[in-house]
C-alpha cells in the first residue's frame, strides 16, 4: 500500500481487530499516516467493568490495559500499512506482541479522561513491527512503551511465506 493518511471510526477500526468489548481499547484514529505514525484515543468511562476492582474507591485504569491499547493502536499502524483497510484480510491475520520494552508510567488515568495514543514506527522488517510512543490525557504523559509485535496467519500462526524475523 503507498504511504497514506486517513482516520478510522469504531466501525474501520472493529473491521481490522479482532477484539471485542470489554478488550477493544481503541475508539477513533484521528490520524493514521502508513508506515510513520498513529494517534488514536480511547474514552475511559465510570462504565469501564475493570473499575468494579481496580479499585472500588479510588478507580485507576490499569497500566496494563493502557500499554494493550497503545499495542492496539500500533497494530492497525502496522496492518494498515501492508494491508491497507481490508476486512477480507484481516480476518485471516491477528497481531502478536513479541516485546514490551521502556515502560513508564507517569501519571494515574481515571474516568472522565480521553486517553490519546502517539506511536510512530520506529522499524519494520515485513511482518515483525517496532513502534514507539506515549499515551496521553491533554498534554500530560501518562505513559511511555516501545513495542514489537508480529503480524501472523490466524489458522497457521506463522508469518507469509518467506519471512524472517
Amino acid at each position: 500500500m503507498q504511504d497514506c493518511v486517513l482516520d478510522m471510526d469504531i466501525h474501520a477500526i472493529a473491521q481490522i481487530l479482532p477484539h471485542r468489548y470489554p478488550f477493544l481499547l481503541v475508539d477513533r484514529v484521528v490520524r493514521l499516516q502508513t508506515y510513520r505514525q498513529v494517534h488514536a484515543y480511547k474514552n475511559i468511562t465510570y462504565n469501564e467493568e475493570v473499575f468494579t476492582g481496580h479499585f472500588p474507591s479510588k478507580p485507576i485504569y490499569p497500566g496494563v490495559l493502557i500499554v494493550e491499547g497503545m499495542a492496539q493502536a500500533g497494530g492497525l499502524l502496522a496492518f494498515v500499512s501492508l494491508f491497507g483497510v481490508d476486512p477480507e484480510v484481516a480476518r485471516t491475520k491477528l497481531v502478536y506482541f513479541m516485546t514490551i520494552d521502556r515502560v513508564k508510567f507517569r501519571n494515574p488515568v481515571t474516568p472522565g479522561d480521553q486517553m490519546h495514543y502517539h506511536l510512530e514506527v520506529i522499524k519494520y522488517k515485513g511482518m515483525i513491527w517496532q513502534v514507539g510512543g506515549v499515551a496521553k490525557v491533554g498534554d500530560k504523559v501518562m505513559a511511555e512503551a516501545e513495542l514489537k509485535a508480529m503480524i501472523v496467519d490466524k489458522e497457521s500462526g506463522k508469518r507469509g511465506a518467506g519471512e524472517q524475523a
